[in-house]
């Protein structure tokens, strides 16, 4: 069986919760796009584990895998490996294979990032990791590969080669040249190729052949939906394709082999950094969504804008993944307000339309259709079964469902690994 699962809606969704959840029932999962602009939180027992790189599964017995359409910061990757280490999860070859064409996040493509930035009048919201310059070499042939990285000879030649343009490059943007032939960071980088290089495997390859064997593989996305390069809400996006079609594309497997796709679907919308959403709320409500959410970037600490549920950009949501089912994720944020509010639809206009419209100045300029619904005071937390939710609470996840058309099968209620139950 041939897994996807991706954000529905703008990312933090709690996919790393739902993937530690699924994965032991998979062989395989494999990350299929971005790089530690992406955070993942995990919570088993009282220990927390904030993923960046390493795909959720790696808290079980599958065995994980980075695919080539990640952008790897192989620093990062080893700070990760070490703090799970720290907690006794076991992490090596036989646990964790990286494409041989993963492309490597340079020391320059970090500075270029931060730099461009900075001189944006207008602020994308990048995270300053250099994923978006990765991505931008990577389409230019200009990358650096981890099988490059892991062999001297042919890092140095490589980086011989893209020296002079990157000098320039950052000479341009008012920044140092010197970063580019730094000797103490191509020593560093040097040796974490040589720590990776056991873990170099070809993913495409181990996927296909698990599949022909009948194992079980999950794709599992970094961003959400609405973040996509392509489909998402533009200039304010990723920089990479975050959609279920990506995992077959990146992952190289075909799409006649994907058996089921899952969107995780926060009880209300998100987003970090820039960019619209359409339902946002800026006065008490959303403060108080926002503390009981605990919704504060994994990877930047940056607050979340909390909005109500905003059902024309889900509507979008399953139209580019085609989702066969869906794990509503934080319910439970949610008690103690009055009324809970959904956003059917938009004035945009003069017109109520009930689907985004495409471009990203013209959903900045959308006003949200609410219907409401009462909401509940119980305590959600301890929940362990559909029927046991109170009446509302019920009714609010019925009435999901009924206007996103596809079953929700998994609800959770809170972070730890016990706290979701399936609806049916």
């Amino acid at each position: 069986m041939f897994t996807i699962i991706t954000g529905a809606q703008f990312g933090d969704e709690g996919k790393g919760k739902i993937v530690d959840l699924l994965a032991k029932d998979y062989d395989i999962v494999a990350r299929f796009q971005g790089g530690n602009n992406a955070g993942h939180t995990v919570k088993v027992g009282d220990e927390v584990y904030k993923l960046h790189l390493i795909p959720s599964g790696i808290l079980l017995d599958a065995r994980v895998l980075i695919g080539p359409g990640v952008v790897l910061n192989p620093e990062v990757l080893a700070e990760e490996i070490a703090m799970l280490e720290k907690h006794k999860v076991r992490v090596d070859a036989s646990k964790l294979g990286i494409d041989a064409k993963t492309s490597i996040i340079m020391p320059y493509h970090i500075e270029m990032d931060g730099l461009r930035e900075a001189a944006r009048t207008e602020k994308i919201g990048t995270t300053k990791r250099g994923i978006g310059y990765a991505y931008i070499d990577k389409v230019a042939r200009d990358e650096v590969r981890l099988a490059e990285l892991a062999d001297r000879e042919r890092f140095l030649a490589r980086l011989e080669e893209l020296a002079p343009q990157k000098e320039k490059e950052i000479s341009a943007l008012g920044g140092n040249p010197e970063i580019v032939r730094d000797q103490d960071l191509i020593e560093k980088y040097l040796e974490l190729g040589k720590k990776f290089a056991s873990c170099i495997t070809d993913v495409s390859r181990e996927i296909n052949e698990a599949l022909d064997a009948g194992k079980n593989v999950m794709a599992e996305a970094a961003q959400g939906t609405h973040l996509d390069v392509i489909h998402g809400t533009q200039k304010f996006v990723t920089s990479s394709s975050t959609i279920s079609g990506s995992a077959c594309a990146n992952l190289g497997v075909g799409p006649t082999r994907v058996d089921n796709v899952t969107a995780i679907v926060k009880a209300y919308i998100t987003r970090v950094g820039e960019g619209p959403l359409p339902t946002e709320l800026t006065d008490e409500t959303g403060e108080k969504i926002q503390k009981a959410g605990g919704e504060f970037g994994t990877t930047t600490g940056r607050g979340r804008r909390c909005g109500w549920f905003d059902l024309p950009l889900l509507k979008k949501a399953i139209a580019l993944n085609g989702y066969t089912e869906i794990a509503l994720t934080k319910l439970d944020v949610l008690t103690g307000l009055e009324q809970v509010r959904i956003c059917t639809g938009y004035s945009f206009k003069g017109e109520t339309v009930d689907y985004p419209p495409e471009l990203t100045e013209d959903l900045q300029a959308c006003e949200p259709v609410y219907e409401d619904l009462t909401g509940w005071d119980a305590d959600l937390t301890g929940v362990k079964a559909f029927e046991d939710l109170p009446e509302n609470a019920r009714n609010y996840v019925s009435r999901l469902e009924e206007l996103m058309g596809v079953p929700i099968r998994y609800i959770s209620v809170g972070p730890g690994r016990a706290q979701t139950f399936k609806k049916q």
